[in-house]
């Protein structure tokens, strides 16, 4: 597959996450109301935490999303080391971490295997994010030095 088709795939692919995921957090109650009702009957009865601990990680998910999308925007103008992606690169650092803490509340009245799984990868997603960051940062730099240097 070449650049341009994986690059228009992947831009393609975040825009129906992005759409898809408002669709899903607009249903949220009511496809808590299904799975506590057809999956585990835990649901219901943790209805309102859940819903917040949910909610909230799908607005936190919504917002990651949004952000790789500009970024796929850079990447789509072949300009892609710029102090925006930075910014964006920190914000989704912080939003995975709030992620965590999330699900670390959810094990206190709802523990799964699941809920470790996502605070685990949340967790390193939110670390390797500020990384990158960093990474992005110096790149910039060197961009700019180098956009300077006649």
């Amino acid at each position: 597959m070449s650049h341009e088709k994986l690059i228009k795939f992947t831009s393609m692919f975040l825009n129906l996450m992005f759409y898809a995921g408002i669709v899903v957090l607009i249903g949220l109650p009511f496809l808590l109301k299904l799975a506590g009702d057809y999956y585990d009957s835990d649901i219901t009865k943790q209805f309102w935490p859940m819903l917040f601990v949910v909610g909230a990680s799908g607005i936190c998910g919504l917002t990651i999303v949004y952000q790789l999308r500009r970024m796929m925007k850079t990447v789509r103008d072949q300009n892609c080391f710029v102090t925006e992606n930075v910014s964006s690169l920190q914000l989704m650092g912080k939003v995975s971490l709030v992620i965590s803490v999330l699900f670390i509340l959810k094990i206190f009245f709802l523990p799964t295997l699941a809920t470790f799984v996502i605070i685990l990868t949340f967790f390193i997603a939110g670390i390797f994010s500020h990384v990158l960051s960093c990474v992005f940062q110096e790149a910039v730099r060197f961009k700019e030095e180098n956009d300077l240097t006649i």
